[in-house]
């Protein structure tokens, strides 16, 4: 049996950065060639046996795709893309099966599957899903490190430079924000500027996007929705 300390071991000759691929099939012998394969590719190769030590293992911080087999003793390959897509959405996963079943393919693929490969394949085939899973991994991991970033901008407001900012994303003009706020203009003015340079916000659009980015629960200042709060200018 593989086990997960001899796994450790054998990453540990990579580089931590190195893409990470993870494999989780109860069949030794398709863990050890999917280890040789992926090794000699330069990437890591990460193998599990069962759904549950897979599921317990610690957030992933690199580049990462997931080799999953659709029939495990423990849990079912889409059950485990169902918990993936709770709480690892920016894994991809790649899902190797034994048979050919049409309607098990539509369904994973539905629910963001890289690829439904079904054995025999070649390693070219496998190793080009790979590389897919990999690249879809390197964009949703910058995405989030992007996201990370708007939000520490955004939390980096004040209260009244939160509400403004709520204000004018919705279209109003500064002299109605000053209104439903119960300042003057100027203020309002002086607080834009402000929330701007602290957005990093180039233009009107640029901060509408940014509040998009950020979600309707971020935007939904409780001040903003009330005139003329409470808030010292």
């Amino acid at each position: 049996m593989y086990s997960l300390t001899t796994n450790a071991v054998k990453a540990n000759t990579m580089p931590d950065d190195s893409p990470l691929v993870i494999v989780v099939d109860d069949d030794i012998s398709v863990r050890e060639s999917l280890e040789l394969l992926i090794r000699s590719v330069g990437w890591q190769p990460e193998l599990y046996e069962c759904a549950k030590d897979f599921l317990s293992r610690q957030p992933i911080s690199q580049p990462a795709c997931l080799i999953l087999d659709v029939n495990l003793p423990d849990l079912s390959g889409l059950e485990i893309q169902e918990s993936v897509a709770i709480n690892r959405a920016d894994l991809p996963i790649i899902f190797l099966t034994g048979y050919g079943d049409v309607a098990m393919t539509v369904k994973a693929m539905k629910a963001g599957a890289v690829e439904f490969l079904t054995k025999p394949f070649s390693d070219d085939v496998l190793i080009s899903a790979i590389e897919s899973a990999l690249e879809r991994s390197r964009v949703s991991l910058a995405e989030n490190v992007g996201l990370r970033s708007l939000r520490s901008r955004f939390d980096s407001l004040t209260p009244r430079e939160h509400q403004v900012m709520t204000l004018i994303v919705r279209g109003l003009l500064n002299k109605q924000v000053a209104y439903e706020l119960g300042i003057s203009e100027i203020t309002v003015k002086a607080h834009r500027g402000q929330m701007m340079r602290k957005m990093k916000a180039r233009s009107l659009p640029d901060l509408v996007n940014m509040a998009a980015q950020l979600g309707p629960a971020a935007m939904d200042d409780i001040g903003a929705r009330q005139p003329h709060a409470d808030i010292t200018a």
